[in-house]
């Protein structure tokens, strides 16, 4: 494992070149293995029981019901619907910070990567802020008076980048000390002494910044949306 993040190779497209690095490989895997995942699970779904679900099927139920409880509970029943997208970046960024596990430089420690993660959150924000609260959310930026508008948008701006340096400073912490680990510990403790600080940060560290990405993701979306249920 290494603490830069290399480059691969390059592509030149148009006359303009393209830098493969190891956080793009990374990437292309989790989604390759997400979209495997997707298929076997579309093929067996005929197979599933509705009445008696038992084995995998049981398993997949259990993770999709037990994140919809989430999104109800952080969103709001009529943001139910952001479910699906916040179930595919759940998913996603937790096998990007477990991807240590399987000697992968984890790609959620690249700043770009949770930048362009928490970005589409910034924009999520003010589309759904927009469409439910019309021009009472475009007068809230300018609360309590127009002299505090430049501050409220200093404050919108930093939702993004507190949300991507939280994750990637979390997941890049990790990195280097299993780094430093494996490079400084004798040979024949490489094998023993990294397991724990796998299990802390690749385990128990990765799976609290997914969860806490997408709870205070939804959490912002549905405070600019100010959606109540009745």
């Amino acid at each position: 494992m290494d603490v830069s993040i290399r480059n691969l190779g390059v592509l030149n497209i148009g006359g303009i070149e393209v830098w493969i690095t190891e956080t793009m490989v990374g990437t292309w895997i989790i989604m390759g293995a997400l979209i495997l995942l997707a298929i076997v699970v579309r093929i067996m779904l005929p197979r599933f029981n509705r009445d008696k679900p038992k084995g995998f099927q049981n398993v997949i139920e259990s993770i999709v019901e037990g994140f919809d409880k989430i999104v109800h509970n952080a969103a709001g029943e009529k943001m139910a619907f952001l479910g699906n997208w916040y179930f595919t970046v759940f998913v996603f960024v937790l096998l990007a910070n477990i991807s240590g596990l399987f000697y992968l430089r984890p790609p959620t420690a690249d700043v770009t990567l949770t930048f362009a993660l928490a970005l589409s959150t910034f924009v999520l924000i003010h589309v759904m802020g927009a469409r439910f609260r019309k021009m009472g959310y475009l007068r809230s930026l300018c609360a309590p008076f127009i002299l505090f508008l430049p501050m409220n948008l200093i404050g919108e701006l930093a939702r993004p980048i507190s949300l991507s340096f939280r994750m990637f400073g979390n997941i890049l912490a990790g990195t280097l000390l299993l780094t430093l680990m494996y490079t400084l510990a004798p040979v024949f403790l490489r094998f023993i002494l990294p397991i724990p600080l796998h299990i802390f940060f690749d385990i128990f560290a990765g799976v609290i910044q997914t969860y806490v990405f997408c709870l205070l993701s939804l959490s912002f979306i549905s405070g600019a949306a100010a959606v109540e249920d009745q």
